[in-house]
């Protein structure tokens, strides 16, 4: 009787890789907006009922497929993260490097995978409303651009902008939500940062910096340099780089 059920599982998680896979050909073909699952059950000679089984409804597919890219996307970033531990006390495993490294494999993923980027950060699908179960995939960037900016904040520290007496209300909001243990300052500074580095690379990944920018590549890194400056991580220059003063400005 397990080996049964173990036969069965292992059947349904080939199905259903299967069916993700399908989809995920429709995606890059017709968009997220025309997926449909008699499509996806034709294309893999299932019935539509039997697919039912699986995804009960095309949102249920999408939402699967949505926290599908932003795992991948997370465990990629991750993993450059990672790579920046071994130089701890470095100018490479410090926080503005640290932040840099982040920015640049997002970049890298949306690039390798530009139909998953687009499902997660281009036009919102016709009727869907993604649900809280997608929350904690989608979060993994950002918690890891916090943490960086956290452990900056317990250590070097970080250059705070002051805010509008006007922004304050809705800052203290913001930091009690998303970080109660950075200032508010950070916290916005942050959600800000965020936001523009997933703008810059939706300009790439959908063709706006076509006949723009040629070396996209130089372009991006610089980029992702000013976000670090503009969340506070302003330190000098690291030995064996162009000089600069100590705002982290060229001189």
């Amino acid at each position: 009787m397990t080996t049964a059920r173990g036969v069965r599982a292992r059947a349904r998680i080939e199905v259903t890789a299967a069916i993700k896979d399908e989809a995920r050909r429709q995606l890059a073909a017709e968009g997220a907006s025309k997926l449909s699952l008699r499509a996806v059950a034709r294309e893999l000679g299932m019935a539509s009922s039997a697919l039912y089984r699986y995804f009960p409804s095309r949102d249920d597919l999408l939402t699967a497929l949505i926290i599908d890219a932003y795992d991948s996307l997370g465990e990629s970033v991750e993993a450059a993260h990672a790579g920046t531990a071994g130089t701890a006390g470095t100018a490479a495993g410090g926080p503005r490097e640290r932040w840099i490294t982040v920015c640049v494999a997002a970049r890298r993923w949306a690039l390798d995978h530009p139909h998953e980027y687009a499902l997660i950060y281009g036009s919102p699908v016709p009727g869907y409303t993604a649900p809280q179960t997608t929350v904690p995939a989608a979060s993994r960037v950002g918690l890891l651009l916090a943490g960086i900016l956290r452990d900056a904040c317990r250590g070097r520290g970080v250059a705070r902008t002051p805010l509008p007496a006007a922004l304050g209300t809705e800052a203290r909001r913001m930091a009690a939500d998303l970080a109660p243990d950075l200032p508010p300052e950070a916290v916005v500074a942050l959600v800000s940062a965020w936001a523009q580095l997933y703008g810059l690379i939706g300009f790439e990944v959908f063709g706006q910096f076509n006949r723009v920018v040629e070396d996209r590549e130089e372009f991006f890194r610089h980029a992702a340099d000013r976000l670090a400056h503009g969340v506070g991580l302003v330190y000098p220059e690291p030995t064996g780089t162009p000089a600069g003063n100590d705002d982290g400005t060229a001189s």
